[in-house]
């Protein structure tokens, strides 16, 4: 028995095509675009109270202002960098925010704050399924509390950033340092934006992800999302909208960009679950032929080649080697990629060929569906190459393809009515 040889850089860009197809395909068949536009609506009903609490509390650092240099430099930096006046001109913020309103600010923020979280849970229940439930207590408190903490994050990470930035752009701190601190500007505003990124793809699923692939994932999403913002202000202008949509025109878009952002944010979710799903959908592709649902020209090319299932599944057994022996505990299944194989059963003390299988059949499924030793002996009758899948492999590809599902029960009914047939003559 041998391993089959590969190109690893062929099989890296097979990888890649194979996860970018798998997640788009995800993200469609999960209907995630509805999904951004609820979170995108909640999103904004969070902002706008927050925005107001924001405003309020600006009047206090205005008040201090009078008596503190300080805190007159941070007051500028944030109406030079937050664009305050321009948020008032679109209607987000009152231009004089009264004190009387911070309760209801609050309240609007708490409220708001549960459908948003409620909005992204029922997205990440659709792009990470698991059968299991949050407790109940969890459930109701969590939409309470998260929301407000990342938003306290967020103005923490913002006041360092726009500090920063201010001096930068005012170089009050020399002018040979302020490239150095735009760097660090754009630093700090990618980190807040990965922290908050990664914390909901590792801690919001109810089956985490590995904390590493998380990570990634988070810090890509994270730079798509300020190319994204970097080319919405580039493209697109407040002054448009505004020419259409009257009074509502800021509204409208900043909705839309929130709902760019939410796209970008659950489809790279989908990306990161589709991690673990890329050699599922590849061996799906593989075991169904041209018969998978939704086969086209395109996963027809992407998953046409199997050279990277077979540098990390493929063994090769020459001619009258034992594949599988009747009796032994193991529970490895097995797809016939090329050559054949030869079925031999115990009968009275006498092995019995009970026929062949060839290319395409996937057989040795039958101990880990029924929890049972070997049933049958499997012989290479000439030089065969299969694919060993392990039991985890073999559920999760049950798990993911209901068409799969039912051919390897057909398989597994028709084996076993052979092997009646036989044991009867």
């Amino acid at each position: 028995m041998k391993a089959t040889l590969s190109d690893p850089r062929r099989e890296s860009l097979d990888w890649l095509m194979q996860l970018g197809l798998t997640t788009a395909r995800l993200f469609t068949r999960n209907g995630l675009g509805n999904h951004a536009a609820a979170t995108a609506f909640f999103l904004m009903l969070s902002a706008t109270p927050l925005l107001l609490l924001m405003t309020i509390a600006l009047q206090w650092l205005a008040a201090l202002a009078e008596q503190s240099n300080w805190a007159a430099i941070l007051l500028a930096a944030f109406y030079d960098q937050l664009r305050l006046d321009q948020l008032a001109d679109m209607g987000f913020i009152p231009n004089r925010a009264r004190l009387t309103a911070g309760g209801v600010g609050v309240l609007t923020l708490v409220l708001s704050s549960r459908g948003l979280i409620q909005a992204v849970q029922s997205a990440f229940q659709v792009i990470f399924p698991d059968d299991s439930k949050r407790k109940l207590v969890v459930s109701w408190t969590l939409p309470l509390i998260i929301l407000p903490v990342a938003f306290l994050l967020v103005g923490l990470a913002a006041t360092a950033q726009t500090a920063i930035g201010y001096f930068a752009r005012t170089e009050l701190l020399g002018a040979g340092r302020a490239q150095l601190l735009q760097g660090l500007n754009l630093l700090v505003l990618l980190l807040a934006i990965w922290g908050l990124i990664f914390a909901a793809y590792w801690r919001m699923p109810l089956r985490r992800p590995r904390v590493r692939a998380a990570a990634r994932v988070a810090l890509v999403a994270s730079l798509t999302l300020l190319l994204l913002f970097s080319g919405f202000q580039l493209f697109f202008s407040v002054e448009k909208y505004r020419a259409v949509y009257g009074a509502l025109g800021g509204v409208v878009f900043i909705l839309i960009g929130a709902y760019f952002a939410c796209l970008a944010f659950y489809f790279w979710a989908q990306c990161l679950y589709a991690l673990s799903k890329v050699d599922v959908a590849a061996l799906e592709r593989l075991f169904l032929g041209g018969t998978g649902q939704g086969a086209g020209k395109l996963e027809s090319y992407v998953f046409g080649r199997a050279n990277r299932l077979l540098a990390r599944y493929g063994q090769t057994f020459v001619a009258g080697e034992a594949v599988i022996r009747e009796g032994d505990d193991a529970q490895t299944a097995y797809f016939l990629y090329a050559g054949q194989v030869d079925l031999y059963k115990r009968f009275d003390g006498q092995e019995k060929h009970l026929g062949q299988l060839g290319e395409g059949e996937l057989f040795g499924e039958m101990a880990y569906l029924l929890g049972e030793k070997r049933t049958a002996t499997v012989k290479a009758h000439g030089e065969v190459t299969l694919l060993a899948l392990p039991p985890q492999m073999l559920e999760e590809l049950m798990r993911y393809s209901a068409p799969l599902s039912r051919r390897i029960i057909a398989t597994l009914c028709q084996r076993l009515l052979r092997m009646n047939q036989a044991a009867g003559g």
